[in-house]
């Protein structure tokens, strides 16, 4: 199973993304450079958070013509694998219109640094099948972080059970206390919370482990599947 984590000039959370796929058994993990443009060996994409091209313009948007992006796209429609973005990650790719609506700024004009419980919402999805609690304890660290979208975009995301994460008490003014959402094939997850920064007990009590390991999960059933057809 191999998982490639996009750096993008200003991504600062890759490494301890790198650390939380690298814990998990027979996992490659490996860097791909913003200007790549060939994924296919990989069956996990992950955008990692950070502040990608310094934030300029508008979160996420100018790393959203890096040359990754357009394999990226090529990428999601082979369904070849799964996409992953965190927190910036999250806000690239509403910018490349990979995932509906976008990520304004927080409701407070501040920037937001603190752990949050983070509801789970739809558990059958292979990014949360192997999370047992309801409610996860993960930091966020933004400061455009609300999300928004038109009434039938919203109701779309409720109505098929694409909100994946909503926040218990919402810190940011995101529509409907909105933290992650996906595709309509429920291949692309965007979340803003980072389950990377508490999948140790050294960091936090490791809640955000089991988002991984539900994706390593599936992962590891798919690739069975897949070997066994060659």
């Amino acid at each position: 199973m191999k998982v490639g984590i996009v750096v993008f000039p200003g991504t600062n959370c890759d490494r301890d993304t790198f650390k939380a796929f690298s814990r998990l058994p027979e996992v490659e993990v490996e860097y791909v450079w913003h200007t790549f443009t060939e994924l296919f060996d990989y069956d996990l994409i992950v955008l990692p958070g950070g502040f990608s091209y310094g934030d300029y313009l508008r979160c996420g948007a100018l790393a959203r013509f890096s040359p990754v992006m357009s394999a990226v796209e090529k990428y999601i429609l082979s369904k070849k694998g799964y996409v992953l973005g965190i927190c910036n990650g999250f806000q690239i790719l509403t910018e490349a219109g990979l995932l509906p609506g976008a990520l304004s700024r927080n409701a407070n004009n501040r920037f937001i640094c603190e752990f949050c419980d983070i509801e789970i919402v739809n558990y059958n999805t292979p990014f949360t099948r192997m999370c047992e609690k309801r409610v996860l304890k993960l930091p966020i660290a933004h400061s455009d972080g609300n999300y928004c979208a038109d009434a039938s975009t919203i109701y779309e995301l409720e109505s098929e059970k694409r909100v994946i994460f909503r926040y218990v008490e919402n810190p940011n003014g995101s529509m409907n206390a909105i933290a992650g959402i996906m595709d309509e094939e429920f291949r692309i997850l965007g979340m803003m919370p980072h389950p990377e920064r508490n999948c140790d007990g050294v960091l936090g009590n490791g809640d955000g482990r089991c988002v991984f390991e539900s994706i390593y999960h599936e992962l590891s059933r798919e690739v069975s599947e897949r070997d066994g057809l060659r």
